[in-house]
């Protein structure tokens, strides 16, 4: 079966999963080069076989919340390939998550694993959850209860859960500790622990951290760096937080942040003491708008940040958060860089756009990939029962991004992609991350 063929078979199969075809046909398009370069992947229905994960484990959450009144929520786990190593992917808590959403993220992450050349498959899980205005003991009950359904189907040689999107270090505690209660083993079941029992120095930083590193190589391919550019971020979390910290190590002036409640920007950038209050102000879940009354600024309820002029945009908030009249925004506001932090934040449309401008982009799968990239890393610490340095996961972080960034360059050149220096990342990424599974499978046969 051809790779439109399949396209045409998922639109049709799963026509009430958006998300999910929106990221099949993303890397489809773009892997179509190497497929027909290669006619033992056609024979042996490798994409086709990719886009159906291995299986997909869905559960019911009994919990009670402080008033002792029986909750009851929805769980999943989507494990969609083991080719290069267990299946690995977050766990997210947001009254958004259904199976549509977690396939996406999960056929995201068998090539963003892939990408990092290190030895995870890709999963995806989570439950419809809403952490928001929950208290600790609520917020424990419920983890509680998720992993005593999901400890059945994980295992550190199997399948290894980290945090995503309201799962943090406190709820990855919460669950580690039910999972060595039910089975009383101590290993590497979940990434994202704390320090200290078993989780790995530099998690926390690394998805933003390695966002900015991405970035880094992607300007000097243009001979350029990101001393005084000015960086628009969305989001507020983990991850755009903590790419405003590097960026601004780094010589860079992030001007925005943004929440579900508007956005906050500061023509003055973001200092680290800055930074430092609005990452105590969300762990406390206080309004991103209260930074006016201490650092001035000014706040845009109910607005994105694109209306601002920059440099670079680096969306790190959510899926398809950027439309194309976003995207229009940011041509208009002269913006030359799109580095995506968060999974899939540019709908279909705002890419084709990006790229028609000539916008260099940086697609997640490959920009955002130093989270896991360092969960991988955690792993391996957990099975040596061993410790690295920060500088060491640093220093390792920086080199795998710089791997990443430069095979992706090389794969968008050699099969076609790049036109007169502008490189094609998304193409690129995709290739290679889907080459490195495609080729095991050819291996294996028809077995996995």
């Amino acid at each position: 079966m051809s790779i439109s063929q399949t396209i045409e078979k998922v639109e049709a199969r799963y026509a009430h999963q958006p998300e999910f075809v929106q990221a099949v046909k993303e890397v489809a398009i773009t892997i179509a080069p190497l497929y027909d370069a290669h006619p033992e992947y056609n024979t042996l229905k490798v994409f086709e076989r990719l886009v159906e994960p291995d299986r997909i484990m869905a559960f019911r959450i009994n919990w009670e919340n402080d008033k002792g009144e029986v909750q009851v929520n929805r769980g999943w786990r989507v494990q969609f390939s083991n080719a290069l190593g267990p299946y690995k992917g977050g766990v997210r808590f947001h009254p958004t998550v259904n199976q549509s959403v977690l396939k996406f993220l999960g056929f995201e992450q068998i090539f963003k694993n892939a990408l990092t050349g290190l030895p995870m498959g890709g999963g995806k899980g989570g439950s419809d959850f809403d952490p928001k205005g929950k208290t600790d003991s609520e917020i424990r009950r419920f983890c509680y209860a998720f992993m005593r359904e999901l400890h059945h189907y994980v295992n550190k040689d199997i399948d290894v859960p980290a945090g995503d999107i309201g799962v943090g270090g406190r709820e990855v505690s919460y669950m580690f500790a039910m999972y060595k209660n039910l089975t009383h083993e101590y290993g590497g079941v979940l990434t994202g622990k704390g320090v200290g029992f078993g989780g790995s120095l530099m998690r926390t930083e690394a998805t933003g951290y390695g966002a900015v590193y991405f970035l880094e190589n992607m300007l000097a391919a243009q001979n350029d760096d990101i001393i005084g550019k000015t960086v628009l971020i969305s989001g507020a979390g983990n991850v755009s937080l903590h790419a405003a910290e590097k960026v601004h190590m780094l010589g860079g002036v992030v001007v925005t942040v943004s929440d579900s409640q508007g956005t906050l920007y500061d023509a003055a950038g973001l200092n680290q003491e800055k930074i430092d209050w609005l990452k105590a102000q969300k762990a406390k879940s206080k309004p991103l708008a209260e930074y006016v009354d201490v650092y001035g600024g000014e706040w845009f309820a109910k607005q994105k940040p694109w209306q601002f002029k920059g440099d670079i945009a680096m969306p790190s908030a959510t899926q398809n958060e950027v439309t194309e009249a976003d995207a229009k925004l940011m041509v208009d506001n002269g913006i030359t860089y799109v580095v995506e932090g968060a999974n899939m934040p540019l709908t279909a449309e705002a890419i084709d756009y990006i790229h028609l401008h000539r916008v260099h982009y940086a697609p997640g799968k490959a920009a955002n990939a130093g989270g896991v990239a360092v969960s991988a890393l955690e792993m391996s610490q957990n099975s040596v029962r061993q410790y690295k340095t920060f500088e060491q996961i640093d220093l390792r972080l920086k080199n795998i991004m710089k791997n990443i960034h430069d095979s992706a360059a090389a794969a968008s050149e050699q099969y076609g992609q790049t036109d007169n220096g502008y490189i094609n990342y998304m193409a690129g990424a995709n290739i290679v991350g889907f080459k490195r599974v495609a080729d095991a499978l050819v291996a294996y046969g028809i077995l996995n």
